[in-house]
Parts: structure tokens; C-alpha cells; sequence
């Protein structure tokens, strides 16, 4: 085990502020892929995997290493739950190759495999108490009783279930059943743990603290995680790396706030929270700054980048809505990117009020605001006339 991805629990099972924060270190500072002579655990070499004549997975390569939570994410049918069910077992590759710690997996059963799988239903044992779920599994190995209890109770511990043990499914809480199958998942001990779609079966609340608890359990053991979702905020708070998948490729791989931030193109964009888009031209290159024409405005924006194609090309420009700032009052005289509009609509989610502006020839943007104070001297409101404006750093042109 790395000592470096390794932090105890306190005394009750839980984690001290102090020991939070230096997951957050670990975390922040794990990365593996940038280190030439790290081997990762699992690779995938030019896997296809075809269903009748549609091409559900077309040739990824993809490396995770030891250690990692990495996310697929994407939408139905963009070939995620495939490329995890290929390295489970549960189906084999056309093409390519799926190796786990150096170890070719072709022609492995599932059972044989030094992964598991946890199952976004869940599929605990109705007749079975907590313990005994728990215990499945390890029974199903014929291993020794003693080993078998201890095994047990230390997953009840680590899911915080000790109280709960002798309960059946029926007599628990969502969270509480996803938290048996985690414990069931990991009591194995195996090499890599599989989770599909894991918290969509709860609600916004209990999946939000669940994540976290997820984040802890998975530094406590130092397990490999890969993770299947839709959720894009699940798969960004969970993840150390992220590969966006569209029709069976990866469409972009990183961090998630390269992701977010830096997006390839339009698809990972848009599939990456909220995002204005605004088809352009470039104007001028002088670096690092591009000058992009939009419709919506006479005056050319200024964008820092230093990748702009040439003067003349299309582009799309993209601005995430909390980079805008909104504002009842004219602009400065001298101010860039300043965009003139009318409220069209509003959104209020209590941390942030969320306004949807038309501009001049109708486009409809959208401009986020914290609500960092409890008293706003002049509110903006439906059909009020508003500018918008972001810093030439907020905004990235892309080509694609």
C-alpha cells in the first residue's frame, strides 16, 4: 500500500477536520500519469467491442493506476457501461486487449477476476441479514470462519453499519442499502472496485454526503476505483480523472478541472455543466490575445489564447455563466466584452440566483450570480435591461 494515499480513521470511524484536509492534499497531488515509470494497473489497448453492426466501444486505450478514482462519464450509449463490463467479464472484446496488473484478461471468467462489481440496484439478499450479505461472498470462497467474522466486522466499521448488523434490506434506508453493497463489494479485498451509476438511487441530499463518504472509504483502503455515471457534478467531485465518452470513444481525458475548464470542444463543453456558446469569427491574433466577432455585438471581444486558429476562421466561443458578471448599470467607458440585454427569465436556488438574459437580436445566455449577501439593494428583475461582462481569461475559443 502507498503510505502516501493512506489515512487512518479516528477513534469513532470517522475523519478529523485535520485528516480531511490532508486528503485533500493526497488528492491534489496524486498523479500518476505524469510520472513516465509509473505502471498503471489497468490498460486498455485499441478496444472495440461491436453489438450486431453498431460499434458500442471503437477503439479506446485508456491506463488507470493503482490507487485512482477514475470516472467514465458520459450519456446512454455513449459506450461507458460496456468498456466497465468489458473489463469485468461480462463481455469480450472484438478487439484489443484489456490487461490488469500486467495480466492479459482474455478468455478470464468474471469470478476469476481480482475485481468486483457493485450494481446500482444494489442486489442484496432480501433473506439476509447485513452481516450475512456482507459475509456472501467470503463464504463463497470457503474461507476460514474466523477470517470470515473479522473480514465482516471490519467493513461494518468501515461503512459505520456496526449497530445495523443484524437488520434485513427491507429494514434499511437507501443510503444504508448502498452502503451494505459497497461493504460487500470491498470485504474481497479486491484489486479494483467497479461501481455503476452507485448513487443514483438517491436523493440530491443523501448522494451529496454519500460522495464524500465515498471519497473517504476509497482513501482509507487505497482500492482503485472506477466509477460509471451520467452525473457530471458526481463524476467531478468523486474523480481524480475524468474521460468524457461520446460514440464509443473518449472524447476528452483529464482532471476535472481541466475538463471543465479547458474543454476540447463543443460536445465536452456543453456535457460539462452549463456553458454560453457563441459562434464566431477571429478577427485578430495579437499574443497571447485573440479578437473573436460575434452577432451579438459590433465590438470585437477579447479572448486570451494562445491556440486561436488564424484571422478569418470560425470559432466557437465559450463562456461558463458564473464568469459573467451582471449588472442593472452601464459599463465603464473603455470596458471589453460588454454585452447589452433583458432579463428574460430567473432561477433562484438559494446559493445562486441563476438570470437567462436576451441579447440584442435574441440569443438567449445565461449569467450566474452568488447570493454571498442576505440583502441586495436593488434586485434585478424580469424585463429589466442588464450588461454582461467577463474578463478576457473567462472565455475559450474553441475549434470543433
Amino acid at each position: 500500500m502507498d503510505p502516501g494515499r493512506h489515512r487512518p480513521m479516528n477513534a469513532k470511524g470517522g475523519k478529523t477536520a485535520r485528516q480531511r484536509l490532508n486528503i485533500g492534499a493526497v488528492r491534489s497531488k496524486f498523479s500518476p500519469w505524469n510520472d513516465p515509470s509509473a505502471e498503471p494497473l489497468v490498460r486498455f489497448e485499441g478496444v472495440v467491442k461491436r453489438f450486431d453492426d453498431h460499434v458500442a466501444v471503437d477503439g479506446v486505450s485508456l491506463a488507470i493506476y493503482p490507487g485512482e478514482f477514475f470516472a467514465l462519464l458520459g450519456p446512454s450509449g455513449c459506450g461507458k457501461t460496456t468498456l466497465m463490463r468489458l473489463l469485468a467479464g461480462f463481455e469480450t472484446p472484438d478487439e484489443g486487449r484489456i490487461t490488469l496488473a500486467g495480466q492479459d484478461l482474455a478468455g478470464q471468467p468474471p469470478h476469476r477476476r481480482p475485481v468486483n462489481m457493485m450494481f446500482q440496484s444494489y442486489a442484496l439478499f432480501p433473506h439476509l441479514s447485513v452481516a450475512q450479505n456482507i459475509a456472501f461472498g467470503l463464504k463463497q470462497e470457503n474461507l476460514p470462519k474466523g477470517e470470515i467474522e473479522a473480514r465482516v466486522q471490519q467493513m461494518l466499521k468501515l461503512v459505520k453499519l456496526e449497530p445495523l448488523a443484524r437488520r434485513k434490506p427491507h429494514q434499511l434506508s437507501g443510503g444504508q442499502k448502498q452502503r451494505v453493497a459497497l461493504a460487500r463489494s470491498l470485504a474481497k479485498q479486491p484489486k479494483m472496485l467497479l461501481l455503476d451509476e452507485p448513487l443514483g438511487a438517491l436523493d440530491k441530499k443523501l448522494r451529496e454526503e454519500t460522495q464524500f463518504e465515498l471519497m473517504d472509504i476509497q482513501q482509507e483502503l487505497n482500492t482503485t476505483f472506477l466509477m460509471v455515471t451520467h452525473d457530471q457534478e458526481e463524476a467531478m467531485v468523486l474523480a481524480d480523472r475524468i474521460a468524457v465518452m461520446r460514440d464509443g470513444k473518449i472524447a476528452q481525458l483529464g482532471r476535472p478541472e481541466e475538463l471543465y475548464e479547458t474543454p476540447a470542444d463543443r460536445y465536452v463543453a456543453e456535457f460539462l455543466g452549463d456553458v454560453n456558446l457563441f459562434e464566431a469569427k477571429v478577427a485578430s491574433l495579437s499574443h497571447p490575445m485573440a479578437g473573436i466577432v460575434i452577432p451579438e455585438t459590433t465590438q470585437p471581444l477579447q479572448v486570451w489564447d494562445d491556440d486561436a486558429p488564424a484571422a478569418g476562421s470560425t470559432v466557437w466561443l465559450a463562456v461558463r455563466p458564473e464568469k459573467l458578471r451582471i449588472s442593472l448599470d452601464p459599463p465603464p467607458k473603455g470596458a471589453v466584452n460588454v454585452l447589452a440585454g433583458e432579463i428574460w427569465d430567473i432561477g433562484y436556488t438559494g446559493d445562486w440566483t441563476n438570470y437567462v438574459v436576451e441579447l440584442e437580436g435574441g440569443k438567449l445566455i445565461r449569467a450566474a450570480r452568488a447570493n454571498a449577501s442576505r440583502v441586495v439593494e436593488r434586485p434585478i428583475g424580469w424585463d429589466d435591461k442588464v450588461w454582461v461582462s467577463f474578463d478576457p481569461d473567462a472565455g475559450v475559443v474553441l475549434t470543433r
